[in-house]
C-alpha cells in the first residue's frame, strides 16, 4: 500500500466546514438524548427486581449492536459520498474526511462537538424506545428487552466518539480507569485502532469497543458490501478520502468482471 498515490484534502478547510449553525442543533440533540436516556433508565429500573437478568443481557445486546453500529456507520461516512454533499457532507462526511488527514482534530474538540452528532441520530430511536409499552400482560419481558438493548445500544452510540477521542489522546492525558479499559478491551483500545489509520483506511471500522472488528474482516464483509455498491451503482469507494487513483487500485470487483478492473468507473 505504500506505492497508493493517495490524495487527501486540505486539514484546515475541513475543520473551517464545522458551523455555529449545527453547533447550536448539536446542543439541543445532547438536551434531549440525556433526557430521553433518563426515562429509558427509570422505566427499567421500576421492573429491575423482577427482570434484572433479563435487563443485564439486554444491556450486553445493546453494548455489542454499537459496535456494529459504529463500524456500518464509520464504513458509509469513510467510503461514500463527498464533504460538499447537502446536510450529510458536512454533519457526516466532513469529520471523517478531516480526521483521516489530521488524526489529532478530534482531540482538540470539546465535549460538544465530539458527542453532538452522536447524539442527534440517537435521538429518535431513544424517542422511540420511551414509548415502547411495558404494560401488556405477557409481554413485558419481550418489550423490556427491546427497550433496553435499544436503550443500552444508542448508549454506547454516543459514547462512541468519546472512546474514539480517547484512542486519540497520549496516556498521560486520560484518567487510570479509561487506560485500564483500553487495556482490557472494554472500550476501543490505541494498538487495535492504529489498524484503521494505516493508508488506504480500509478495515476495522468498529470503533466502541472493536470486538467485531476482527470477525467482520475475516468474513470479507465490508468488501462484499462495497461490491454490492458498485455493482448497483456504479459508486467508487473512498473517491473522495484518498483521490481517484488510489481509490480505483484498491476497489474490489464484481464477481464475472475483468479481475484486474473495478466493474465500474462512472
Amino acid at each position: 500500500m505504500s506505492q497508493l498515490q493517495i490524495q487527501q484534502q486540505d486539514a484546515r478547510a475541513l475543520a473551517a466546514g464545522y458551523s455555529k449553525s449545527f453547533r447550536r442543533v448539536e446542543i439541543g440533540s445532547i438536551i434531549a438524548f440525556w433526557t430521553l436516556s433518563a426515562i429509558i433508565t427509570w422505566k427499567a429500573l421500576h421492573l429491575w427486581s423482577s427482570y434484572k437478568w433479563l435487563i443485564m443481557a439486554a444491556f450486553f445486546v445493546g453494548f455489542i449492536l454499537a459496535d456494529f453500529v459504529s463500524g456500518f456507520v464509520h464504513w458509509m461516512a469513510d467510503t461514500w459520498g463527498s464533504a460538499d454533499m447537502p446536510v450529510l457532507g458536512k454533519t457526516l462526511v466532513r469529520p471523517f474526511r478531516e480526521h483521516h488527514v489530521d488524526q489529532k482534530a478530534m482531540t482538540r474538540h470539546d465535549y460538544i462537538e465530539t458527542n453532538g452528532a452522536n447524539c442527534l441520530v440517537s435521538v429518535p430511536v431513544a424517542a422511540m424506545c420511551t414509548l415502547i409499552p411495558l404494560g401488556i400482560e405477557g409481554w413485558v419481558g419481550p418489550a423490556l428487552f427491546l427497550m433496553v438493548s435499544m436503550g443500552s445500544m444508542i448508549f454506547w452510540v454516543m459514547m462512541t466518539n468519546q472512546f474514539h477521542k480517547w484512542s486519540h489522546l497520549e496516556p498521560s492525558e486520560l484518567p487510570a480507569i479509561v487506560r485500564w479499559a483500553q487495556r482490557s478491551h472494554l472500550i476501543l483500545p490505541v494498538d487495535h485502532h492504529q489498524r484503521h489509520h494505516t493508508a488506504p483506511f480500509d478495515t476495522y471500522y468498529c470503533i466502541t469497543n472493536g470486538w467485531l472488528n476482527y470477525p467482520l474482516a475475516r468474513l470479507g464483509f465490508f468488501r462484499f458490501a462495497e461490491r454490492v455498491v458498485m455493482a448497483t451503482l456504479g459508486l467508487i469507494p473512498r473517491k473522495d478520502d484518498i483521490g481517484l487513483v488510489a481509490a480505483l487500485k484498491i476497489a474490489p470487483v464484481v464477481a464475472g468482471a475483468d479481475s484486474k478492473s473495478p466493474v465500474s468507473q462512472a
